[in-house]
């Protein structure tokens, strides 16, 4: 009996692969064959091996569904004690995020409840969401820390994070965000504060395999760039990539510093300017929109599209996922707002939470629909790639694949 040549073949489905030269990628009537956790063909059923009769060990007809990669959410706080819906209740009564952060609210006090939270706790609280995201077609996800500010507590975060990815079989990448917020017990003693984040905590925690790129919120209320800098100079050293909160709430050239490192990404970018712009095309960096934040603090200025756009630079889009000010936990719903509020248009809204949300990770081997890429794939109950951003809710996914395995 002859070895089959595949473990699973995909016929009749339409496939946005993001990877040919057309709208979204787009082949028709195509076909898509996995093996060894990979995609080991993609094409045109006309143009399968051996009159399409190529042997594998499971066939299925998608009668026309649509096939994507899966999806990626390369920016969001997953883990966090407590939750801030009072917050948003002080917002719609006229309080700004800033007023909210100034008078004891925002980042801090989730910073009490989870330092308050047993990593158990934690890691219960924190994996409904992430099965939310699953629901939704993801399968890579990005967590930060920097809701502990003390080293046991940002350990416990990452800690948390890696067991999120472990126990659901899904990739997880972990960001420290240690230079998120300035703790009160550092009230007086910022450079104290600044000094153990970057000189002991950062060194600890990377050490220990618990840090896949460092982060930072570069922010009036936040860090400054000289301190963010210590902070990159130091990831440098121990060769670990640097991504950045920048440009949300007033333009610091956070986003032309992180490109001056070759980070990862910017995100937010709400005042980014043309020269942060420039540096980040001139670095490769990818600009992380986030609507969800956008959306949650009612903000009206939008980040400079055209600009970037007409730049080159690649836009991911993501749900930051936090308690605070993006309570959001579906990324489609995310595309679909980055179309809505941000007027990108479905092609870009789907490159940006596939392979534009790869490059944000640092991930070359996901986001496409390519021979050799690992074969983590979204299958649909619709046939037009621009219904995952015109659908506002609703469950769409059909099939999800974790290299080659189906997973729902």
């Amino acid at each position: 009996m002859t070895e089959p040549r595949w473990d699973v073949l995909l016929t009749r489905a339409t496939l946005a692969t993001f990877a040919v030269d057309a709208p979204f990628g787009q082949i028709r009537d195509g076909a898509l064959a996995m093996r060894g956790g990979h995609i080991a063909w993609v094409g045109a059923m006309d143009d399968l091996p051996h009159g399409g009769a190529a042997p594998a060990r499971e066939v299925i007809d998608l009668d026309g569904r649509l096939v994507t990669p899966a999806l990626i959410d390369c920016h969001t706080h997953l883990v966090f004690g407590g939750h801030r819906a009072h917050e948003f209740d002080l917002r719609l009564n006229g309080a700004s995020y800033a007023q909210i952060a100034a008078a004891g609210g925002g980042i801090v006090s989730t910073v009490a409840a989870t330092r308050a939270a047993a990593e158990a706790s934690l890691l219960a609280s924190a994996m409904p969401r992430a099965q939310a995201l699953l629901a939704d077609g993801v399968t890579t996800l990005e967590i930060k820390s920097g809701y502990g500010l003390t080293l046991e507590d940002e350990r416990k975060m990452l800690r948390v994070a890696r067991r999120i990815g472990s126990m659901l079989g899904v990739t997880v990448r972990t960001s420290f965000l240690g230079l998120h917020a300035l703790p009160p017990e550092y009230a007086d003693r910022r450079g104290e504060y600044v000094a153990a984040v970057c000189d002991t905590w950062l060194p600890a925690l990377a050490g220990e395999g618990l840090v896949d790129a460092v982060d930072a919120f570069c922010e009036g209320i936040g860090f400054t760039p000289a301190e963010t800098q210590r902070l990159f100079d130091r990831a440098r050293a121990l060769g670990l990539p640097v991504k950045l909160h920048a440009e949300q709430l007033s333009d610091q050239g956070g986003a032309a510093l992180v490109a001056r490192y070759g980070g990862l990404s910017a995100d937010h970018l709400e005042y980014l300017d043309a020269a942060g712009v420039a540096a980040m095309a001139a670095a490769g960096t990818v600009a992380v929109l986030l609507p969800g934040a956008f959306y949650a603090l009612r903000e009206t200025r939008l980040p400079p599209i055209d600009a970037l756009r007409a730049a080159g630079v690649p836009m991911a889009v993501a749900t930051d996922c936090n308690p605070g000010t993006s309570p959001l936990l579906s990324l489609r719903l995310a595309a679909g707002m980055a179309c809505t509020l941000f007027r990108l248009t479905p092609e870009e809204a789907l490159r940006g939470v596939t392979a534009h949300a790869a490059r944000a990770l640092g991930l070359s081997d996901r986001g496409t629909l390519a021979v050799g890429q690992r074969a983590d794939l979204a299958v649909w109950n619709v046939s037009d790639p621009a219904e995952l951003c015109y659908w506002i809710g609703g469950t769409l996914l059909r099939q999800r694949y974790v290299a080659g395995r189906a997973q729902l």
